[in-house]
């Protein structure tokens, strides 16, 4: 059976890259712990869908943060459609966006509050916002 990468090297990029702990999400956790804030890390919120994981959670304010990757995520700023594999990859990404939403939804309709940056925003910006939801009357 042959590999859905271009190339080997292709897939070995990809089968090493992050879906956890990457440097935005722990420049943006590290703000966040020095201000007392505690948190967890790789969250799913849903009971009833364990794939669904959240960056950073605070379950008892039901506050929900995601940093979504440019590349990843389908960034209207940054992100470049690759020159090879391209329906593979747009039907990639489109799929992602797809399920952000989605799962945006589902965390809104059981009552979380749902946080989502840009990798390439500022941690201290990111940090912020969090902080503000957390002080907030719906926090």
């Amino acid at each position: 059976m042959g590999s859905w990468a271009s190339s080997e090297n292709a897939r070995l990029t990809m089968r090493a890259n992050r879906a956890r702990d990457t440097k935005p999400e722990l420049a943006v956790r590290r703000l966040l712990h020095a201000r007392g804030r505690r948190y967890r890390v790789s969250y799913r919120p849903l009971p009833q869908d364990r794939r669904r994981s959240v960056d950073l959670a605070f379950a008892r304010k039901k506050i929900a943060v995601l940093i979504d990757g440019c590349y990843w995520h389908g960034c209207p700023e940054h992100f470049i459609m690759p020159k090879s594999n391209v329906d593979y990859w747009s039907a990639k990404i489109a799929r992602n966006r797809e399920r952000d939403a989605e799962t945006t939804l589902l965390l809104q309709e059981a009552g979380w509050t749902v946080l989502r940056f840009w990798e390439h925003e500022d941690p201290e910006h990111i940090a912020a916002a969090v902080e503000r939801a957390l002080d907030g009357p719906a926090g």
